[in-house]
């Protein structure tokens, strides 16, 4: 056989598998989906019961219930299963809010152990967005992503549906958590924070929030007979425009400010798309200098600190 008609066959193949792959996620996914809306619904009839007769139906009516479902169905219905899905049902009354998205069971039972609406909210809205797998959103909640939120955007956050698009600015987290063990013995200077952050870059695009696809690093622009070179570069499919991203290992200066403004400008005029947003800058310093923010605080740049995670 010669190699032309090997190449087809093993495309062909290829095809076929990655077509069972992608059937077989869409079918996971569509499990998950019928498990979540099943345990609402058993949530939904433990209140109904419960509400029948306070007194006759209380943790007694449950533990009976968990007995009885679990010798025919097997785990998963356990007295602590069964106070989840109740708990469930009562924080998320409309359970179409919920479907047709990527939350899975599992994400719900760590999402229902938060009392701060907003914040379960917040975190919903993360996996369903960034496809967030349970040890992810654990993660997430563990590095306390909601409360390095700005205070405003804490306040009154929404569900919302998968195709809606959210503006990525409030989103950004302070400080942004970095992990530079390897910097440790080393002198830190901003190549060595882009190295840093460059070798894990899906970890990073995580922590900038929602949306962020990598373009590239050291972007050499021409200006009159001078190059410069923007740090990082990425697009946010949520705003339609490119971002900037500065780094800056001392404290925040108003020419930092000017640099980035500067490398936005640029991008709006010479590589940005008619159908692109306004392009966003994000500047990361390591301590911020709310004295010159209060008098240089553009609406299309976002000023935000670093952290290493010990």
């Amino acid at each position: 056989m010669n190699k032309i008609k090997e190449d087809i066959f093993t495309t062909n193949i290829k095809t076929l598998i990655e077509n069972n792959l992608v059937n077989n996620k869409t079918r996971n996914l569509q499990k998950e989906n019928d498990k979540l809306i099943t345990n609402w619904n058993i949530g939904k009839e433990i209140i109904k019961a419960q509400n029948e007769d306070k007194i006759k139906y209380g943790n007694s009516f449950i533990k009976k219930l968990s007995i009885e479902l679990t010798n025919l169905y097997g785990p998963g219905y356990n007295f602590t299963d069964l106070q989840k899905m109740k708990k469930f049902y009562l924080l998320f009354p409309k359970v179409g809010t919920l479907s047709p998205l990527f939350i899975t069971w599992s994400h719900m039972t760590k999402i229902i152990t938060i009392k701060d609406e907003s914040k379960r909210n917040y975190y919903i809205n993360l996996v369903n967005k960034n496809n967030l797998s349970v040890r992810q959103l654990q993660k997430e909640i563990k590095n306390k992503a909601f409360e390095r939120l700005e205070d405003k955007t804490k306040e009154n956050i929404e569900l919302i549906e998968k195709d809606e698009t959210i503006d990525v600015m409030e989103f950004i987290k302070d400080p942004l958590l970095l992990d530079l063990q390897e910097l440790k013995n080393k002198e830190l200077n901003e190549k060595a924070l882009k190295q840093a952050i460059l070798k894990q870059i899906e970890k990073f695009l995580l922590e900038l929030g929602v949306g962020f696809s990598f373009v590239g690093s050291e972007k050499k622009i021409k200006v009159g007979d001078n190059y410069h070179y923007i740090d990082l570069l990425f697009f946010n499919i949520e705003q339609n425009c490119y971002i900037a991203v500065e780094l800056k290992i001392d404290k925040l200066k108003k020419e930092d400010i000017g640099q980035l403004q500067f490398y936005i400008n640029y991008i709006d005029l010479e590589i940005k798309k008619p159908h692109h947003g306004p392009t966003i800058g994000i500047l990361i310093c390591k301590k911020n200098d709310k004295n010159i923010q209060k008098y240089l605080n553009p609406d299309n740049i976002k000023i935000t600190t670093y952290k290493h995670i010990p």
